[in-house]
């Protein structure tokens, strides 16, 4: 199946759920989204899927308390992780999160491609570089969207996208790194044919594994 057989722009709101147990059975594909709390994870996946509320967004960073499924058929979703890191909430609340969002990237066997989100201005934090790492070697495909490339001129925004790609090209993984602007749709049209491949290329594995 080809990527251009693949349409984001289909996602519909399927669940929120505090936790992996209260999700939909683990089959198919999906593709996750996570980030710091302030990195415009909801506006990016608004912008992706040409919808202006699939998404909640919020002026207060870390509105996105649970794990929200998004269904774009054929088995397939787009999973919006709990934000980590600056959201001002009682540490109750920040661990539950977490514990929901670690849960999730060991225990989700669906789980086929990450996207980390990171402001382009302030990126590779010690829990993105922790994120990262993990992808790596759990052998996950990762796209790095460094967000809000609108506040950088292109040559800023540009040399950031080669410093990020120089301080992970040693984990030797699967690592995509573009620079990405809601606002002015900035890397939109690559980060979706990307999105769409990992969905295309397990498409393709499922279906070697079942005729052999």
């Amino acid at each position: 199946m080809s990527s251009s057989t693949i349409n984001l722009n289909k996602a519909t709101f399927v669940i929120s759920a505090p936790d992996i147990s209260k999700l939909s059975a683990d089959t198919g594909i999906e593709v996750a989204f996570a980030g710091r709390s302030n990195a415009g994870k909801s506006s990016a996946l608004n912008t992706l899927t040409k919808q202006n509320s699939l998404a909640r967004t919020s002026k207060t960073p870390g509105r996105t308390q649970l794990i929200n499924v998004f269904d774009i058929g054929e088995n397939k979703r787009l999973v919006d992780l709990p934000g980590y890191g600056f959201a001002k909430v009682p540490l109750a609340m920040k661990e539950k999160w977490q514990k929901a969002l670690g849960e999730y990237l060991q225990q989700r066997e669906s789980l086929k491609g990450l996207v980390i989100l990171m402001d382009i201005r302030h990126p590779l934090k010690d829990l993105d570089k922790d994120l990262i790492h993990w992808a790596a070697d759990s052998k996950l495909p990762v796209l790095a969207l460094l967000t809000k490339a609108d506040k950088l001129s292109q040559g800023k925004r540009s040399a950031e996208v080669l410093a990020v790609q120089k301080k992970l090209a040693s984990l030797n993984a699967d690592i995509t790194v573009q620079a990405f602007s809601s606002l002015k749709r900035t890397g939109v049209e690559q980060a979706n044919t990307v999105i769409c491949n990992w969905f295309s290329q397990e498409d393709e594995t499922e279906s070697e594994i079942t005729t052999e």
